[in-house]
């Protein structure tokens, strides 16, 4: 299942914690197509790895940073609900948004994540 707005940059640390980048800039009009990538990869994060998100460190499997800004550079709030599923997004009328997700996450969830998004 490939992603159409998420185009992620891989790096992993000494340990093996990996990092997962993806930057998304889109028109208001493309924002709620955005929203809905951001929620069913997340979605199947909670549901794949369920109880176990956390700080790698402390023995998550998988954790999260959410960023927005609009196109003047306001930040905008943002965040997701484990429990819906949903992603928050305060967005400005007429502006672009950029978003930014970081993943944090083992081996496991980073080749469970190769696998269902056909990423190389």
């Amino acid at each position: 299942m490939p992603l159409d707005y998420l185009d992620f940059d891989y790096s992993e640390d000494d340990e093996g914690t990996a990092t997962w980048d993806a930057l998304a800039s889109v028109t208001a009009e493309r924002v709620p197509a955005l929203v809905a990538e951001v929620e069913q990869l997340l979605r199947w994060a909670s549901r794949t790895f369920a109880g176990r998100r956390g700080p790698i460190e402390e023995g998550g499997e998988w954790d999260l940073d959410l960023h927005a800004q609009q196109d003047d550079g306001r930040p905008l709030a943002i965040g997701f609900d484990e429990a819906s599923g949903h992603l928050r997004l305060g967005t400005v009328p007429g502006q672009r948004v950029t978003l930014g997700l970081t993943l944090s996450a083992s081996t496991a969830f980073s080749e469970a994540m190769r696998r269902r998004y056909a990423i190389d």
